[in-house]
């Protein structure tokens, strides 16, 4: 494993994965930006080409404007998207009020950690960094440049050790818990359109392996 003292090093990511409707994310790796679009073709889901294990992950992010209830923007870690025994780390904007974010973790499939932290701002006015530093025994959710969650690894308990894939997505949340999470969708200002920029990933805590397992 690299030396602790290394894990939050960063450089800009370099390639990504685009595991749905490609044609609603743009990647520019000359300008480290990513545009994610959620119209009539629903959204779309981008993600690191590699896992890393531990490290400092962050992005520039300006979300959606106009009325995005119903919608989720988000950034995160995942050790894999869509296995019920995931570990996760989340940013996530909730359409139906844009001067909050919510922050939670899993392990092993097991979330319910959320929490609400006001913003100050409306997340689609302009950009702003946010950024996870995830250590073996603690994590930090960092907004920009103040923490703003801390969660620290207690005896006894799970806590997010596998190799994770740096992700973003928009998507239509609406339907969960009868719309009172993300409020239900609208759509009267389509196409929403998310902006990520200047995103950073570790440099040295990469881990060989392959995306599906």
């Amino acid at each position: 494993m690299a030396d602790p003292a290394l894990h939050h090093q960063t450089q800009p990511i370099k390639e990504i994965a685009i595991d749905y409707t490609p044609e609603a994310c743009i990647h520019c790796p000359v300008s480290n930006s990513i545009t994610l679009t959620f119209d009539h073709r629903g959204g779309a889901r981008w993600r690191s080409t590699t896992r890393f294990l531990y490290g400092t992950f962050s992005s520039l992010i300006q979300c959606a404007k106009g009325n995005t209830s119903g919608l989720n923007f988000n950034i995160y870690l995942s050790s894999l998207e869509g296995d019920k025994s995931q570990d996760e780390i989340d940013f996530e904007f909730l359409g139906k009020d844009k001067t909050i974010v919510q922050t939670n973790y899993y392990t092993t499939g097991t979330g319910n950690r959320e929490q609400i932290h006001d913003l100050g701002f409306d997340c689609s006015d302009g950009f702003h960094e946010y950024t996870i530093k995830w250590n073996p025994d603690s994590i930090e959710w960092v907004i920009d440049g103040k923490v703003v969650r801390r969660a620290e690894r207690k005896e006894g308990e799970t806590f997010p050790e596998k190799p994770m894939f740096l992700y973003a997505s928009v998507w239509d949340a609406s339907y969960i818990d009868e719309a009172r999470w993300t409020g239900p969708y609208i759509g009267c200002d389509a196409p929403y359109v998310c902006l990520y920029k200047d995103i950073q990933v570790p440099v040295v805590t990469a881990v060989e392996c392959s995306s599906d397992s």
